[in-house]
């Protein structure tokens, strides 16, 4: 990969990980810790708990899901540093352009992430 590409890609996942951390600050999450907050701000008065409950868990879930993104744009961060950015995990091959435009962080190329969802 020339070393314009790789600094874009590096633009890229740069802004994604701040996109990201302001996501999860505005969420009452720290960006910083791996476990989820107690009070996320969810009113807890309501008559019905069991709907006070849903909402908990589906702000838990997009929580933990922006999580699991930073962390993969962090892995992909420590990879242009290390000259391994665009390397397929698991055979080895270049990741095409096409799939890192459209998912900066991917750790799989195409036909092995194909493989991994068969």
């Amino acid at each position: 990969m020339e070393a314009a590409e790789q600094t874009r890609y590096q633009e890229l996942l740069e802004e994604q990980k701040e996109a990201l951390r302001k996501q999860l600050q505005e969420m009452g999450a720290d960006p910083d810790q791996e476990n989820t907050v107690d009070g996320l701000g969810l009113d807890f008065g309501f008559a019905d708990s069991a709907q006070s409950t849903a909402e908990r868990n589906k702000v838990l879930a997009v929580i933990e899901r922006l999580r699991e993104n930073l962390q993969d744009v962090n892995i992909a961060l420590d990879k242009i540093e290390k000259g391994t950015y665009g390397v397929c995990e698991r055979c080895g091959d270049p990741i095409s352009p096409e799939r890192l435009d459209a998912i900066p962080y991917a750790r799989l190329c195409m036909t092995c992430k194909q493989k991994e969802s068969a």
